[in-house]
């Protein structure tokens, strides 16, 4: 971490490639799926690098709690001025995605959470399935907290751990954990009934 602040860009090259498919799993889940086909998941991360080389003199005062936290506060705020760049402020306002706090905002990840909660019951014969369990999730999810639906996004979607969780959240990792486990209990009954769903 000295190294990076003191402008050792091989330093950094070697802990972004480290946490790379790490932060491409974040990049995956909070991508607007208007942006498929046109952005790549891959350049997303390629702009948050060069985003990231030229703040490294900014790292320590930062105040990352890890460089995998910096790091993925810099994708997220390349992510952000991707949306804006490419759906524009007329068609979305891209300053609504994150919370002050630098949060997502609670209607982008309930839009993630459906989304990839559903995302591979695609075929006409799911179809059915797909619209019931998408008004059940969106009632299962609209029952929960700002935090609770958050603390499910980065714990389930984004794979984080339960210490890095409480920490982006200001949590103690006892509140993360059973937030975490009161939000997958509400969503239970829903999660049964996707196809394999437990078993991933």
């Amino acid at each position: 971490m000295q190294l990076i602040s003191q402008g050792d860009e091989s330093a950094l090259a070697r802990l972004f490639s480290f946490d790379r498919q790490r932060l491409w799993r974040i990049v995956n889940f909070r991508l607007d799926r208007r942006l498929q086909g046109r952005v790549d998941a891959d350049d997303v991360l390629q702009e948050a690098y060069l985003n990231a080389v030229q703040r490294m003199d900014r790292f320590l005062h930062d105040h990352p709690r890890s460089f995998f936290i910096w790091m993925r506060m810099i994708v997220t705020q390349t992510l952000i001025d991707v949306h804006r760049r490419h759906i524009g402020a007329q068609k979305r306002d891209a300053s609504r995605d994150m919370s002050i706090q630098g949060r997502w905002s609670p209607s982008s990840t309930s839009y993630s959470l459906s989304f990839h909660l559903l995302g591979h019951l695609t075929s006409p014969s799911q179809a059915a399935l797909r619209a019931e369990l998408s008004e059940q999730i969106d009632l299962a999810l609209e029952g929960m907290s700002d935090i609770d639906r958050e603390v499910l996004a980065l714990r389930h979607f984004e794979e984080l751990s339960n210490l890095e969780t409480s920490q982006l959240l200001g949590l103690s990792e006892q509140a993360a954990s059973l937030r975490y486990i009161r939000a997958i209990s509400r969503l239970r009954n829903v999660l049964e009934a996707i196809p394999g769903f437990f078993n991933e």
